[in-house]
């Protein structure tokens, strides 16, 4: 529940910080004709859509199970950040794509450029803001990893897709603020619309990152290698156990694993004993790891096991 309050805090301030900062994007753009500038208001634009986005997505993740869906819909979450991904390349990278290519092949100067760097300069200013807040959730989760591999382990990414989109977002508005003052300073319009494309390759790239990790997610990515290990140990230590035959894990989302273990029982004790086993088992792996939350156990011969695998 902690988690989840994190990464709500985290998407409230930043779907008010582009709610904001859309806004005055477009009045900007408006009335100075800069490229740049509309590039980047749609670039707010969209943030503030997945924002909603994303708080829908965990919404839907919170439903409890029901008939249709017997394991619940925790992985509503991963597609609707993989939804983020694909709008985030769709309106914001293709927009800003076309829009440079029109400013580059039809410049145009700025007017009343200074109205642009006050927008601009205020947008960071919102936008620090908020990646401050999404950068805070996110290091509590690294426990002394590096960020790449925190984000790569992450099975909630709700905070580091926040904190890429914010990253983007600032890098963003630097071209663009560069983009716009060396188009002044040098009276070359086109470079308005150069840096229209460099927004739109920087939306490319934070797309195409999310829609990987995302797909990675929602195809079924096992629980971390020290849960599996110490579900296996606990399996390992269970009274009547002779062997693991396989240990298999999902993440049904942040805080939801399916673990389902295929165990080769001593055949000298009872089925009473066995059905024993089992409920000790179960109760000690959601006691360990609360994030565990439905354990299926199957009692099989080890040699049965192996010749059922081969056949696969």
């Amino acid at each position: 529940m902690a988690s989840h309050s994190s990464s709500l805090k985290v998407v409230y301030a930043a779907l008010a910080g582009n709610l904001a900062i859309a806004v005055s994007k477009f009045a900007a753009a408006a009335f100075t004709g800069s490229s740049a500038m509309l590039s980047e208001a749609i670039h707010s634009t969209v943030d503030t859509g997945n924002e909603l986005l994303l708080m829908f997505g965990m919404r839907q993740a919170e439903r409890p199970a029901d008939a249709g869906h017997p394991f619940g819909y925790g992985l509503q979450l991963y597609f609707w950040v993989f939804v983020v991904a694909v709008l985030i390349f769709g309106f914001g990278a293709v927009f800003s794509l076309i829009e440079g290519l029109r400013k580059i092949s039809d410049p145009e100067p700025i007017r009343n450029v200074f109205v642009n760097y006050i927008v601009l300069g205020l947008a960071i200013l919102f936008e620090t803001g908020s990646w401050y807040v999404a950068f805070r959730e996110f290091r509590k989760q690294t426990n002394g990893q590096g960020w790449f591999r925190t984000v790569r382990r992450s099975k909630d990414p709700t905070v580091f897709a926040v904190l890429f989109e914010d990253t983007a977002a600032l890098i963003g508005l630097v071209i663009a603020l560069v983009g716009i003052a060396l188009g002044e300073m040098l009276q070359m319009p086109v470079l308005d619309g150069v840096a229209s494309l460099g927004i739109a390759l920087v939306l490319a790239g934070t797309a195409i990152f999310l829609g990987y990790e995302s797909q990675s997610l929602l195809t079924g990515e096992a629980a971390y290698p020290e849960v599996r290990r110490g579900i296996e140990q606990i399996a390992r230590s269970a009274p009547g156990v002779h062997r693991i035959n396989e240990v298999l894990t999902m993440h049904f989302g942040p805080e939801q694993v399916l673990a389902a273990l295929s165990l080769d029982f001593d055949d000298s004790i009872s089925a009473e004993q066995v059905e024993g086993a089992v409920a000790d088992i179960e109760r000690q792996i959601k006691s360990e790891f609360p994030e565990v939350t439905r354990v299926f156990v199957e009692a099989k011969d080890f040699d049965v096991h192996q010749r059922r695998l081969e056949r696969a």
